[in-house]
C-alpha cells in the first residue's frame, strides 16, 4: 500500500470523526464548497513555488496539494480508487485524443 492509498484510507477514517480532535473531520465539516476552496488556496501556493524554482518549498506545497485533493474528493464520496481508475481507462490514449472525446 503507497502512503497516497494509506492518507485516502485515513481520510475517509476521518470523516466521522470529531472535528475538534481531527484537521481532516473538521475541513469535511465544512463541507464540500470549504474543501475545494481549501484544495485552490493550496494549488495557487504550489504554483507560486513552481514559478519561484524552490524545490523543497514546492514539494511541500505539492503533498498539500494532494492532501487537500483527497480531502474534497472524499467530501463528495470520490474515492481514490475511482480516480485512479480513471487515470488506467486513460492509459495509453494521446491527450490531444482523450480531450477530443469529451
Amino acid at each position: 500500500m503507497s502512503a497516497l492509498d494509506r492518507l485516502a484510507a485515513t481520510i475517509a477514517d476521518r470523516k466521522g470523526a470529531d472535528p475538534d480532535t481531527s484537521w481532516t473531520a473538521k475541513l469535511l465539516a465544512k463541507g464540500p464548497e470549504k474543501c475545494a476552496e481549501k484544495f485552490g488556496e493550496e494549488a495557487v501556493e504550489a504554483i507560486i513555488e513552481a514559478v519561484k524554482g524552490d524545490k523543497p518549498k514546492l514539494t511541500a506545497e505539492a503533498a498539500d496539494v494532494l492532501y487537500h485533493l483527497l480531502v474534497m474528493l472524499a467530501a463528495r464520496d470520490v474515492t481514490l480508487e475511482d480516480v485512479l481508475a480513471e487515470l488506467e481507462r486513460r492509459e495509453g490514449q494521446s491527450g490531444i485524443a482523450e480531450k477530443a472525446s469529451r
